[in-house]
């Protein structure tokens, strides 16, 4: 599947993937042995499951066909497909951040 999935994820973190080149996920990701992300459509539900509250946070839009690493599409919330990648995502497939804020 082409298009674009999104990550929202903190300002150090990203200032962190562009310095290695390379996004590994959060601490959560990492438990779960792959890095989650969303559709536009799934966005502000995850946005106020996960990150209500916080502040410094970024949003990425990722293109998939620029991803290197596995990523499936997988039964979460709801029955819902949500897309999760298994492996780093390259800061080279980050195709815009943005100031985000739920």
């Amino acid at each position: 599947m082409n298009g674009t999935i999104y990550r929202i994820v903190t300002e150090p973190e990203w200032e962190a993937a562009k310095a290695s080149g390379a996004f590994a996920g959060s601490e959560d990701d990492r438990r779960d042995g792959f890095i989650h992300f969303s559709t536009a459509e799934q966005l502000p539900e995850t946005a106020r499951k996960h990150y209500a509250g916080r502040s410094g946070l970024l949003l990425l839009a990722v293109d998939v066909a620029a991803l290197t690493a596995p990523l499936k599409w997988e039964v979460s919330r709801g029955g819902a497909l949500f897309p999760h990648l298994y492996g780093p995502l390259p800061a080279s497939a980050v195709r815009r951040v943005e100031a985000f804020s739920v």
